[in-house]
Order: C-alpha cells, then sequence, then structure tokens
C-alpha cells in the first residue's frame, strides 16, 4: 500500500507538471482565420473614407476656409460627376450616386453621404472635419466621423475616426476608432500611402486592438501590401501579421501567435483563404 501511494505522488505532480506547461490558450486555425478576417473587413471600413478624405485635399493652403471649400466643390465636381453638392460657408454636402456620372475615384466606386468642413486653413496647419452617413464602396457600408490634421512641417495627415460598419456580403458589422497618421509612399500619393497608429473596434466577436507600424496601402485593397500589424484578441491572444504583394489582386498574411504560424491569402475583395 506504501509503494502505491508513494508511486501515486510521483505521478500526480508529474500530470501537474505537464498540463502547467500546456499553452493556456494557444491559437487555432479557425481563429486565426478570423483574426485575418476582422483586419480585412475593419481595414476596407477605413478605406472607404481614405478616399473621400483624399478627394478634398486639392485646394490652397492659407486662403480663407470658405474659398477653400469652394475649391473643393469644383474638384469634387471634376472627379466625381455623379455627385450633388451644396456649399453653406465652409461646409459642404455631397450625395454620391445622385446625378448621372462616374463614381469612381481611386478604383472604388461612391455611393452615400459625406459632409465636408474646412475647419483651419493655415500655411502651418490644415483642418478638415468629415462626417460620413451610409458611405460605401460596394464591399463595406460607414457611417461616422473624423478630424484630418494635415502638416505643412510633416507632410504628414492625422486622422482621428468613429466608425460604425457593415460588410455588404453577409451583414457583419464593427463599431471602432482609430487614430492614425498618413504619409505618401516614395511614388506619391497615386501609388498609396503609409500608415502609422492605432485602432480598436468591438465586433460580434469581441473587442480588438490594433497597433499599426509602418504598413503600406493601396487605395483600393482591404488590408495593408507590406509592413506590420500587431493585434490583440478578444482572448486576449497577442498577434503579429506581416504583409507582402502576391500579384495585382492578393496580398499574403503571415499571422504568428505564440509558436503557431498561419498563411492567409487575401484579395482585393477581402476575400481570405488559407494558403
Amino acid at each position: 500500500m506504501k509503494r502505491r501511494v508513494f508511486a501515486l505522488a510521483l505521478i500526480i505532480p508529474a500530470m501537474i507538471g505537464t498540463e502547467a506547461c500546456k499553452p493556456a490558450d494557444e491559437m487555432t486555425t479557425a481563429e486565426a482565420m478570423q483574426a485575418v478576417q476582422e483586419a480585412s473587413i475593419s481595414g476596407d471600413a477605413e478605406n472607404v473614407t481614405n478616399g473621400s478624405i483624399e478627394i478634398t485635399t486639392d485646394f490652397t493652403i492659407g486662403q480663407a476656409a470658405e474659398n477653400a471649400a469652394q475649391e473643393i466643390r469644383s474638384f469634387i465636381e471634376t472627379q466625381l460627376p455623379c455627385a450633388a453638392i451644396t456649399l453653406s460657408g465652409a461646409t459642404l454636402s455631397v450625395e454620391y450616386g445622385a446625378k448621372a456620372g462616374t463614381c469612381t475615384y481611386k478604383g472604388n466606386t461612391y455611393s452615400g453621404k459625406h459632409e465636408i468642413t474646412v475647419a483651419k486653413n493655415d500655411m502651418s496647419d490644415v483642418v478638415v472635419n468629415h462626417t460620413w452617413t451610409k458611405l460605401s464602396n460596394g464591399r463595406v457600408e460607414v457611417t461616422g466621423s473624423a478630424e484630418v490634421t494635415w502638416s505643412a512641417a510633416n507632410k504628414t495627415r492625422h486622422v482621428v475616426h468613429e466608425l460604425e460598419w457593415t460588410r455588404l456580403s453577409d451583414g457583419k458589422t464593427g463599431t471602432g476608432s482609430g487614430d492614425r497618421t498618413q504619409k505618401p509612399l516614395e511614388g506619391g500619393l497615386v501609388e498609396g500611402f503609409q500608415v502609422d497608429g492605432s485602432r480598436t473596434w468591438q465586433s460580434a466577436n469581441g473587442e480588438w486592438d490594433l497597433s499599426i507600424e509602418g504598413v503600406q496601402f493601396r487605395w483600393i485593397d482591404p488590408i495593408p501590401q507590406a509592413g506590420t500589424y500587431s493585434l490583440v484578441s478578444p482572448k486576449d491572444q497577442s498577434i503579429t501579421m506581416t504583409f507582402s504583394r502576391i500579384d495585382e489582386d492578393t496580398i499574403n498574411v503571415t499571422l504568428k501567435s505564440g509558436e503557431k504560424t498561419y498563411s492567409f491569402d487575401v484579395s482585393k475583395t477581402g476575400a481570405v483563404k488559407q494558403s
């Protein structure tokens, strides 16, 4: 009997030690796929607003805000003849798709409403406020607002946003905020832009926290083509995503969490598949 008790005493601590060494919440393939999909949907929502912000940047810095708003109106009319625009002081109200003509800008085709207010137009800093109501690129619909500050000294654009979005293909929704700094890529804004900063959002799967480190975006892609995301999942899993372009339509995402590594391909429509 004593030998049996002694043997059990040796076995039980060994079992406890084995369980203690096992990762408490190791990421599964399904969870990795979910993380990439969440990043893709929220990124597409962000990109819907990025293009509409970009179209409001063609005006002379340093003039009166009302004059800047008039120049924005003229530029939108030339680029998006589909837009119905009203102007009151330094505020424009735009409805994309209200008129005949193209509604495509930098690869995205727009519908919905957009209010633009030139709050400040100094030689050193420019501040433009944006409000969107059901703004869509055909994949994601976005409602929310942003304050955009352009720094002449740094040649950067600082965007602070609050957004709600719905993916139109399946009705998945999210609500989030972000604080990001953007600057043109080496080839200029026609090529795309670099982003640093953070985003946080809430979806049906829980709360996600994202740190953005030198990622490079094209205007039409839901995820970056280069750079790194550091994401914390609702289960408090730490995730790193790195990006590389495969072809014109596809970007590879390498996801790492703990000892696990996964690879996914994301199309410019937002479709995700394991690679």
